[in-house]
């Protein structure tokens, strides 16, 4: 066979096999598949939806929001890291799932966060505002850590579950004004605030879109928030003092990120593109009018190398604070 025939069908074969590079650029292809590892209804769900919705006319694709709850959110990022790795399945994770959930579940978290998921952008902020039932007598930061001097242990606060933001807030809120403040767990945030309405228990740390509507309706009467600054974005917060104030010896910023990760090993064009939409999303001026009243405010980061690593930054910031709480999951 000559050689100018062997290029002949050598070049054929190749014509005829769709190139991996073909394929990158070609992204995306189809429906994508965003898994949200919470339930619906609750703040990464609202999130996610939000996203989706915006995502779908740049991307050109459908966008089906999935929601896949359990083990503090590692179940469904689990599916994401055991996915096909094109990017047609993505994450919608936090601070939790990607940066303190391997220091809950040393021994049965069933994937690394650095290993097996490769990181495209964060896309909101926000903290947690403490919140006690209206009924209660207190009326300020200060009445509540008085109170619990005065009784230790017989406050109590739910949360959305053991070494969730709003358990690790109450822990380092707990030891720097010296205080005791009855911890019980919740298997989720939504059966702790029914309880918080009913009375059952005193009062809560929780994401800010959870706790809204009943702020706004009065029967929740608004402490403090978890981050070191007021949230000056929310009007019905803008009184409501941060840690700095009511804290300002305590360096507490509690602050929860919500990102967008694919499974590790998805060719870099398709998460550059992934990222390049949802910078485009995250900057617009709809998002933001949509988020702030929720009490998250969008943020971005320029590429998903730094995305990276910042993560790693707050791997070990979550590491601290689950270990000075003294939670575990195992």
């Amino acid at each position: 066979m000559s050689t100018t025939r062997r290029q002949m069908m050598g070049a054929a074969a190749l014509l005829a096999m769709p190139s991996l590079a073909s394929a990158q650029t070609n992204y995306p292809n189809r429906t994508l598949r965003m898994i949200v590892p919470f339930a619906a209804g609750g703040a990464v769900d609202i999130t996610g939806r939000l996203l989706a919705e915006r995502l779908q006319p740049i991307l050109g694709q459908t966008i089906v929001v999935d929601n896949r709850g359990g083990a503090g959110g590692n179940i469904g990022a689990d599916a994401v890291a055991k996915a096909e790795a094109d990017g047609h399945t993505i994450l919608l994770g936090n601070a939790s799932i990607l940066a303190a959930n391997k220091f809950l579940y040393r021994r049965s978290m069933p994937f690394d966060p650095m290993r097996d998921l490769a990181p495209v952008t964060r896309v909101s902020t926000g903290t947690v505002l403490l919140v006690v039932n209206a009924d209660r007598p207190w009326r300020s930061f200060a009445d509540l850590v008085a109170a619990a001097k005065a009784a230790p242990g017989r406050i109590s606060m739910g949360s959305s579950g053991t070494g969730t933001v709003s358990h690790l807030t109450l822990s380092s809120i707990n030891r720097a004004a010296g205080m005791d403040i009855s911890h019980i767990p919740y298997r989720g945030g939504g059966p702790a605030i029914t309880d918080l309405l009913a009375g059952t228990i005193d009062m809560m740390f929780d994401v800010i879109p959870a706790l809204m509507p009943h702020v706004r309706s009065g029967r929740f009467r608004p402490l403090a928030v978890g981050s070191a600054e007021r949230v000056t974005y929310v009007p019905e917060l803008r009184d409501v003092p941060g840690m700095k104030e009511v804290l300002p010896n305590s360096n507490i910023d509690m602050q929860s990120w919500y990102s967008v990760s694919v499974p590790a090993r998805t060719p870099a064009p398709a998460i550059q593109r992934l990222h390049e939409a949802l910078v485009q999303v995250v900057r617009s001026e709809d998002y933001k009018g949509r988020l702030e009243p929720l009490g998250f405010t969008p943020v971005w980061d320029e590429t998903p190398a730094a995305f990276g690593e910042y993560l790693r930054a707050q791997e070990r910031v979550w590491q601290g604070l689950v270990e000075a709480s003294g939670a575990s999951l195992d």
